[in-house]
């Protein structure tokens, strides 16, 4: 097998790694040769399963603090490179018109994912760039002159290479972490913790909420340390499953208990069932309950039916039992239940239905303005592999499009500047 050579090398067609190749392909000149490389044998499988098959593109308001990881100051100077009105602009401009829906999340007016995978496919071949797969890079070493990249049936020098690769959520895409020890092995760091993020959390075998598979509510979901401070919180539906909670609400929260945990933290997860009502004003209104009102009565259509019951159980009270005969701790009981409820969190359902991962090569081990390592002359890395995960929502999208545009164009432009010099 003879050794191929090539000017920029771009690891995974993923959604970075597409678009890096895009604009990769864009800023370079006729005689450079970019080639970009996947290990799966369907391309965009993460792509053709977000937004269930729908494929949330983005978000129409994204903000440094809809992201975990690394500092907001870093990932507000890469979000700011490429906004989220020029996304909207590009895949317009491949034939892709994208709409608002009431959460904020933009999706291709055609509800198919295919759409958009379709279209960033083109606009890679339109680029000139090569597209080859499956091809699984097991090796990058910096030379003398370049990289030496190898794999099963493939070896190429490239003066530059765009690392790509995900990180280790949905592995049956082809994320299965590869990609960090070869950033690892090339120098940089690893955070401490990698786990999976926006990812469904487990409860205990016997929490009775997993006898509510199917039933959902808009609540808070609150993650708090040992000590009781305050670590994230948010307001989402929540779903009962027959494992234990998913849904928006749960998925945002995951990467923020986890990641306590990781850490040593007793973190634990809170819900407020009734997330628009205040403790001390629906403590007043069961002070001020007719009195033929039951627990029952006095909860019924803000809660399902099902859920409602369960809780009154676990509070200690009976669906019948009137409000104002409550005594008061029977009555803090079931306000705790309402608006203090701890989930038993015991894992979480791991990478394979996790959406994206936390942890990665920080931020600060890169240049922000081209993506390019700090450590490694000529690496340049995008998307996942990076400390930088979102909340629901077309957040990692965004994350992806605008780093692997700054990484693509940077590595191509840097390319085209040395060979001007040298001539």
């Amino acid at each position: 097998m003879s050794r191929e050579s090539v000017d920029v090398l771009i690891v995974g067609a993923g959604a970075a790694g597409l678009m890096a190749a895009i604009h990769a392909g864009r800023a370079a000149g006729p005689d450079t040769r970019i080639l970009v490389v996947d290990g799966a044998r369907k391309i965009g499988v993460k792509i053709l399963v977000a937004g269930g098959g729908r494929c949330n593109v983005t978000h129409h308001e994204v903000r440094p603090e809809d992201y975990g990881g690394s500092s907001r100051n870093a990932i507000r100077k890469v979000l700011r490179a490429y906004p989220v009105d020029e996304v909207v602009a590009f895949f317009a401009a491949e034939g892709v018109v994208l709409k608002r829906e009431e959460t904020g999340k933009l999706f291709p007016t055609t509800d198919k994912a295919q759409t958009v995978l379709d279209a960033l496919l083109n606009a890679v071949s339109k680029a000139g760039v090569e597209l080859r797969h499956p091809v699984r890079i097991e090796s990058i070493e910096r030379g003398e002159d370049g990289f030496i990249v190898s794999g099963l049936e493939f070896e190429a020098t490239a003066q530059r290479v765009v690392l790509c690769t995900g990180g280790k959520a949905l592995p049956k895409s082809g994320s299965d972490g590869a990609g960090l020890e070869i950033a690892r092995r090339l120098g940089h760091s690893i955070t401490d913790a990698v786990h999976p993020a926006l990812v469904p959390l487990v409860l205990a075998d016997v929490d009775p909420i997993r006898e509510l598979g199917g039933i959902a509510a808009p609540v808070t979901l609150m993650i708090r340390g040992g000590n009781g401070r305050a670590i994230a919180e948010y307001t989402a539906p929540l779903l009962c499953t027959h494992f234990g909670v998913s849904g928006p609400v749960v998925l945002d929260a995951s990467r923020y208990l986890l990641a306590a945990r990781a850490a040593g933290d007793d973190a634990i997860a809170v819900v407020r069932w009734l997330p628009d009502v205040d403790r001390d004003e629906f403590e007043q209104s069961m002070l001020g309950a007719p009195g033929g009102a039951t627990c029952q009565s006095l909860l019924k259509g803000r809660l399902p039916d099902r859920l409602l019951r369960m809780l009154l159980h676990a509070a200690g009270v009976e669906p019948a039992d009137r409000v104002r005969g409550l005594a008061r701790d029977r009555r803090r009981s079931l306000l705790d239940v309402l608006f203090e409820h701890p989930l038993v969190v015991v894992g979480d359902r791991g990478y394979t239905f996790a959406e994206a991962t936390a942890g990665g090569v920080p931020l600060s081990e890169i240049k922000l303005d081209s993506m390019e390592s700090r450590l490694v002359a000529g690496l340049h890395l995008a998307g996942e592999i990076c400390d930088v995960d979102g909340r629901v929502g077309g957040f990692n999208f965004q994350w992806a499009w605008a780093s692997g545009r700054v990484a693509g164009g940077a590595a191509a432009s840097i390319h085209e500047a040395s060979i001007h010099a040298a001539s």
